[in-house]
């Protein structure tokens, strides 16, 4: 073991040592960033993210549980499409079966960020509550 490991230091590489992934570049590699399927799932990220208090209020482990979580969003909302478009012949046990088994992951999946909403500090500024009162008081 190096003694990062044994500390629990992680070494911090020059960018140029990093995966594009890592840095930020490609959501995917190998993998055209204007599709639907990456663009709905940047947003879904973004959108988990967000709920989680932004960037820098997640760790690692959740922004991994995110991108797993966003994709399976992505894939179920998929289903739903060919579910709505089936008309009379339905859309099959198998991708009943397949939808369900996602839902299930899926609940798993944001179980482990607690499901909920973090709390951002909303207090408006002093300027903000001067521009309020003073709005008002001309309405």
């Amino acid at each position: 073991m190096t003694k990062a490991a044994v500390s629990g230091v992680r070494p911090v590489y020059p960018a140029t040592h990093r995966s594009r992934i890592t840095n930020g570049k490609d959501l995917l590699p190998g993998v055209d960033g204007r599709t639907f399927w990456v663009r709905r799932m940047r947003d879904v990220m973004a959108l988990h993210v967000s709920d989680l208090g932004g960037v820098e209020a997640c760790s690692e482990a959740e922004k991994s549980i995110i991108r797993r979580a966003a994709a399976i969003t992505v894939e179920m909302e998929r289903l739903e499409r060919l579910f709505a478009l089936a008309e009379d012949t339905g859309p099959g046990l198998d991708a009943l079966s397949l939808y369900s088994r996602l839902a299930n992951t899926l609940r798993r999946l944001l179980d482990m960020t607690d499901l909920q909403r973090r709390t951002r500090d909303a207090t408006p500024t002093i300027d903000d509550y001067m521009r309020t009162v003073a709005h008002e008081a001309v309405a």
